[in-house]
């Protein structure tokens, strides 16, 4: 049954704001990637003659391609490894009676309060001490590690609602703690683990401090990386860098838009089940 129209106005009122809050910036960047280059557009304006090229060239001049290529291997290095490290750490702390869990969990929650901006230093001199500067691994383990907190902390909770009665079960027909959660655990928690990967995928895809500061050969940086080829030492092409802004913005909001039912049904799992 239906609620009345009363009752669903609020919530139609905040999804339409969201939904203006996220498409107005898109639709002003896709209207000032198509003016003449070298102007500085204004607002949202359709060009009488749009400038559909400006997207080839705003590729080529950030040369678009080998960060494309290092920006996949950083997911494909990174998103598994975090997904599952974050897996079993959070089976752990949710489901068994870990030694000093407490303690652990504490040090996560503090880790989750750090910005990235005062931790950069002294990851930077500790990849330079370990000869990982200028290298994907370096960055990778930098990612995964920055990642950690939020993605331990997620599958924690979802572990935490997982019945105990599951485990007991299992232990009663004699598997240990690795069979009942690579048989009944990690089956059960594939929802939450693929909202996981989204997460982990935008992030990684839109990593840029990390990159800039840790990684010195321009072509091993990430998309976003790319950003910086449009800045000049006296001026800034407008155009192009909205161009540029978009071309790696769109792997992301694709890949969203593809998974966003798992998403959705992670959260809606973890709410009904809490």
């Amino acid at each position: 049954m239906r609620a009345p129209l009363k009752e669903r106005l609020p919530g139609l009122v905040l999804l339409l704001a969201a939904m203006l809050f996220s498409v107005i910036p898109l639709a002003s960047m896709l209207t000032a990637a198509l003016h003449p280059q070298g102007t500085v557009p204004v607002g949202i304006e359709w060009p009488a003659d749009p400038q559909w090229h400006n997207f080839v060239d705003a590729w080529n001049v950030a040369n678009v391609t080998p960060l494309l290529l290092s920006s996949l291997l950083l997911v494909a290095a990174v998103v598994p490894a975090a997904a599952l490290i974050a897996t079993m750490a959070g089976y752990g702390l949710g489901q068994l009676r870990v030694p000093g869990g407490a303690v652990f969990f504490v040090l996560l929650l503090l880790g989750l309060t750090l910005p990235r901006e005062a931790t950069i230093v002294p990851l930077y001199y500790q990849m330079r001490d370990m000869g990982l500067l200028n290298s994907r691994l370096g960055l990778a383990l930098v990612l995964i590690g920055e990642f950690m907190p939020f993605a331990v902390f997620w599958m924690r909770a979802h572990f935490l609602t997982m019945p105990k009665e599951l485990g007991e079960a299992a232990a009663i027909d004699g598997a240990g703690a690795w069979q009942s959660f690579l048989r009944i655990q990690a089956p059960l928690a594939v929802p939450a683990v693929s909202s996981l990967c989204l997460l982990l995928f935008l992030w990684t895809w839109n990593t840029f401090l990390e990159a800039i500061v840790l990684v010195d050969d321009p072509s091993q940086r990430t998309m976003a990386g790319a950003l910086q080829n449009f800045v000049g030492l006296h001026s800034t092409d407008v155009v192009l860098l909205n161009a540029g802004s978009l071309l790696i913005m769109a792997p992301t909001i694709l890949v969203f838009l593809l998974f966003q039912r798992h998403f959705i049904k992670a959260m809606i799992a973890g709410t009904v089940k809490g």
